[in-house]
């Protein structure tokens, strides 16, 4: 598929940002969006013809909608859906207030299906495209003092997964991206913490995730860009794209136990059911 257009939600920083510039470099068209300009400035300033920056707080609808129909109105065909704004939250459970609880969700969940949602009927009716649901490895391991991040990229890949299967036959294919430790302000930079107890020391291991002088992510931001823009390219589209050696690891050990866990389960399972002909 030729993708020489995109819309990108988050490109102030992390990988929304990096694809930025390598799509701009390569004389693609990116409809970008931001809460505020000040990052993206040189871009801005660089790019005037092929950078389209727009102001979206994905956590107000009306203005998803507003933004996202007025793009492909302005630019007819819109080939690459790339839903990357979010961020993360850490701190165990009893330590998140409501507020912080109701933020993450609609950021990183309801802020991501509205903007796919939104874009389905034109994607749809061009006949093609391709949506790129940025996701972590984080959405198949769990780690304490994680609970609300986890519970988005769990939430937002049953909803990608079941929409891959609903838009396929209208020629739009549906990546959901899971990479591991990167070096980008998502880690050093955006990342929040709640209000913690002493009472889960124990859960506060991530702290020193969070601080570069303890050790640098493995992940180089710049190579997993490139990687996420080569994928639009593969057919059919990768429904899972894992970048990251570690995570890849981590994800694989953890699926092999779920598995073992669901296969020790058979004769629980079968326990349940009518007796065979009834």
């Amino acid at each position: 598929m030729q993708a020489n257009t995109w819309f990108i939600t988050g490109i102030s920083s992390g990988f929304g940002y990096e694809m930025t510039k390598l799509l701009l470099a390569a004389g693609k068209t990116v409809i970008g969006t931001v809460r505020r300009t000040d990052s993206v400035k040189e871009l801005i300033k660089a790019y005037p013809q092929t950078l389209d920056c727009q102001i979206l707080d994905v956590t107000d609808v009306p203005a998803i909608k507003r933004v996202v129909s007025h793009s492909f109105e302005r630019h007819g065909t819109i080939d690459v859906i790339v839903s990357n704004a979010g961020y993360g939250l850490f701190g165990a459970v009893e330590e998140l207030s409501d507020e912080e609880i109701n933020e993450i969700i609609a950021t990183n969940l309801l802020g991501s299906i509205q903007v796919i949602k939104t874009a389905l009927p034109y994607l749809r009716k061009q006949g093609h495209g391709r949506i790129i649901q940025m996701s972590t490895y984080g959405a198949q391991v769990a780690f304490a003092a994680n609970s609300m991040y986890h519970a988005t990229k769990f939430g937002i890949e049953g909803f990608c997964e079941a929409l891959a299967q609903e838009v396929l036959p209208f020629g739009i294919g549906v990546t959901m991206v899971e990479p591991g430790g990167a070096r980008t302000q998502f880690r050093y930079g955006s990342a929040k913490v709640a209000k913690l107890m002493p009472e889960y020391a124990h859960c506060h291991q991530f702290l020193n995730m969070l601080d570069p002088a303890k050790g640098l992510a493995p992940g180089d931001p710049v190579k997993m860009a490139e990687r996420i823009i080569e994928s639009v390219a593969v057919e059919p589209a990768p429904l899972r794209m894992m970048l990251g050696s570690q995570a890849l690891r981590a994800t694989i050990e953890r699926l092999q136990k779920r598995l073992a866990d669901y296969e020790n389960q058979a004769e629980l399972a079968a326990s349940t059911d009518y007796p065979a002909g009834q």
